[in-house]
This record gives C-alpha cells, structure tokens and sequence, in this order.
C-alpha cells in the first residue's frame, strides 16, 4: 500500500529527537516492511480466513513473527510503543491487505498494550516475560458484565459480544460493572475461564471470529483490573493518557483508511482491465467524475485524521490530557473517516456493476464495510453529540467514553 500521508509521518519521525513525553517508535519504519513482505500471503488467505471464520494458522503465525502486536505495548515490556499517527498507519497497512485481519490485528494489539499500560509494572511483566512469547488478549469493552467486591479481588460473571480475535488470544479482556460501587473496571484474565460461544455467523468481517463469551462466577484478582475511564500512564509514555475510548478510536480510523485505499485500488485496477471493451461504463465521463469525487473525498478525509492527530500528538508529548474540543474533533474525524469509506465503498460498487456481486475480492470487501460502518465509534449518537458540542450547545460538557456529558 502506498503511504497517504507521508509528509505527515516525517513530521512524526523528527519528533523522536526532540525531548517529548510521546514516545516515537524507530521500529515504525522496519515493521512497515516486515509487513509488506507477508502482504501478499495477507491478501491471498482472505477467502480461506473467511471460510474458517478466523485466521489461518499460516496467518496467525506470520502475524505473531512480524512483531505486529506489539505496537501498543510499552517499551519497558519490550513492545513498540507506537506514537498515535504510528499506530494508523500500521493498522491502515494490515487492513489493506485484508479487513478482517486488519480488524482482528487492531483489537488485539489494543486490548493487549493497554493492560501493560495500565496495570502495575510487577503485574505487567508476568504477562510480558524478557523470554518466550507475551500474552494476547481479546475481549469486549461496550457491554457490560458484574462483578462484587471479594477479599484480593472481584468474582465476575456476565456474557458479551464481538469478542475479535478471540482465537488467536491467549487472554480476555472484558468490561464490568462493580455492584457494590458502580464503578466500570477492565478485568483480565485467561481464556481457559470463559465458555466460548462459536456463534459469528455475519455478512461481513466473517474472519475477525469476533464470538461470544459467558463467564460464571470466576475470581479475578484485584491486581489484574484497572478503571475502564483510567486516563494516567502507569506504565509507558504519554499515549495512554488516551483512554480507552479514544485508543480504540485511533485503531477504526486506521481500518477505515486501509480499507477505504483498497477498495480504490480494486477499483481502479477493475477500471484498466474493463477499459477499451464493448459498452464498458468505466469509458463513461460519469465514471471518471464519480471516480475522481470518490478519491477527493478519501483524501479529504484522511487529511482531517492526519491534522487531528497532530494536534493531539503536541498535547500529549507536552504531558497533558486532550481537552474535550480535541475529544470532539478525534471522535468527529474518525466518524467522517468511516462513513466516508461508506459512502465511496457505495461508488465502487455501483461502478464495478456484476464484477461486485459476484464472490470476489470486490464483494468481500464491500461486505467487511458495511460490517464495520455498524461499530458504536463511529455510530449516529456520536456524530449528534460531536454536532452540539461544536455548535455551541453544550459549553459545559465532557466526554464520558461514547456520550457528551453536562458537568
């Protein structure tokens, strides 16, 4: 895939050498190239990723090789550290390759660099040994299960969904409310404790085997849970000030740029191969307007994301927090960024007539889309809430992960 924003991740390099808070990884550009090397083995077991509802072993390994999931791992625990921009651009990389496995990728690497962002170090390290093979962890962080205060912990029970990339996790993730508080936690804990549920039976993102999961009554220690609203870095730099609703944010607006540049590519590439054959509507000038709007807007788009996060990224290399005007233009650009790849993933299909319905790369991705566009991120609450906020209405406000709040 060729860089979008490449002015904008040489200004991301050059950062490394000043004294910032916010770490920016040297392994950025080394990784992008391990990745480009496995991209053809991406791309080719998308249909057998999605016939197998999971990845392939084949892809779950090259994956685990590459390094790719360390990218959200502090650096103390021999991860990557990726500065935000980083983080998009290898996320947009994988998915480009193939969507589901973009998607499964960017839950992981999340759920997985958080925990050794937020829990105690001596914590931490058990699950990221100086030897051997870290943990993964997959899990589901919108709904929520209970879990009652116990001597050294909490014992948890519930039952979630869209739990992505559960098969090649080692470790859960998953959100709870305390009963005794009310308070929302992140509790962690092996997969071996939970019933997987093999129910992912889905249009789209079919490979992702994004299940359900039960846990019954199981004991979680204390020291394996922190605050799902936590905005400190206890470990690592100042990327996980974020938060988890924004850290997530960053992972669908890369998906939705590497997605949004293939689905192009294809589309272009059907372009050549149709051009010069009777009747071929890709010879049309209609064609090539609704093709050049298509591309102005995906590039419109990823400007925005790239100018936020630029933004951000001073804010926090300067040791603060994002103020809630910078929250609102990260949720309003990943938003704008996601259903403008609905929007020219619609033009594509219009223009690529039969080739499109037919099973094929074309409608695989199409379906992954319209798969994605349904994730709560980027759902019509937030864009609404985004709206009042910068219209004035709601001076007194914050964000409490997905919702506007009045203080």
């Amino acid at each position: 895939m060729r860089s979008q924003v490449t002015d904008h991740l040489s200004v991301a390099a050059n950062q490394s050498s000043r004294a910032g808070l916010l770490n920016v990884s040297t392994e950025f550009v080394p990784l992008l190239e391990r990745l480009e090397e496995i991209a053809p083995l991406l791309q080719l077991s998308a249909e057998a990723n999605e016939a197998a509802g999971r990845l392939i072993p084949e892809v779950e390994r090259a994956l685990r090789n590459s390094g790719v999931y360390k990218i959200g791992v502090p650096r103390e625990f021999g991860g990557y550290e990726f500065s935000p921009r980083q983080l998009i651009e290898t996320i947009a990389k994988v998915s480009y390759a193939d969507a589901s496995t973009g998607w499964s990728v960017m839950a992981v690497q999340m759920e997985t660099g958080t925990l050794a962002g937020w829990v105690d170090a001596a914590v931490a390290r058990k699950y990221f040994p100086a030897s051997g093979e870290f943990a993964l962890f997959a899990g589901q962080g919108s709904r929520l299960g209970t879990a009652s205060r116990v001597e050294g912990g909490y014992r948890l029970s519930g039952s979630w969904q869209f739990a992505s990339g559960m098969h090649q996790a080692t470790h859960i993730h998953t959100a709870a409310v305390v009963e005794e508080t009310g308070e929302p936690r992140i509790f962690n804990l092996p997969k071996r404790k939970a019933k997987l549920v093999d129910n992912w039976n889905v249009m789209g993102l079919r490979a992702t085997g994004s299940i359900d999961y039960i846990i019954d009554d199981v004991f979680v220690p204390e020291e394996d849970t922190y605050s799902a609203t936590i905005q400190e870095n206890v470990n690592g730099g100042s990327i996980y000030r974020l938060g988890l609703a924004n850290m997530s944010g960053i992972c669908h607006t890369g998906w939705a740029i590497g997605v949004g540049r293939r689905i192009l590519d294809e589309m272009r590439n059907h372009a050549r191969r149709r051009t010069g054959t009777p009747g071929a509507v890709v010879d049309t000038d209609q064609f090539y307007a609704a093709f050049a709007e298509a591309e102005a807007k995906f590039q419109a788009a990823c400007a925005l994301v790239f100018q936020t996060w630029a933004d951000n990224e001073k804010t926090l290399d300067g040791d603060g927090l994002l103020d809630v005007d910078q929250e609102t233009r990260t949720k309003l650009a990943l938003n704008h960024m996601t259903w403008t790849l609905e929007d020219i993933t619609s033009t594509v299909y219009k223009w690529a007539g039969t080739a499109a319905l037919r099973a094929g790369d074309l409608q695989r991705i199409f379906r992954d889309v319209h798969a994605g566009t349904q994730h709560a991120t980027s759902g019509p609450t937030v864009l609404q809430n985004c709206g009042r906020r910068l219209a004035g209405l709601a001076p007194n406000s914050r964000w409490s992960v997905l919702t506007l709040v009045e203080d």
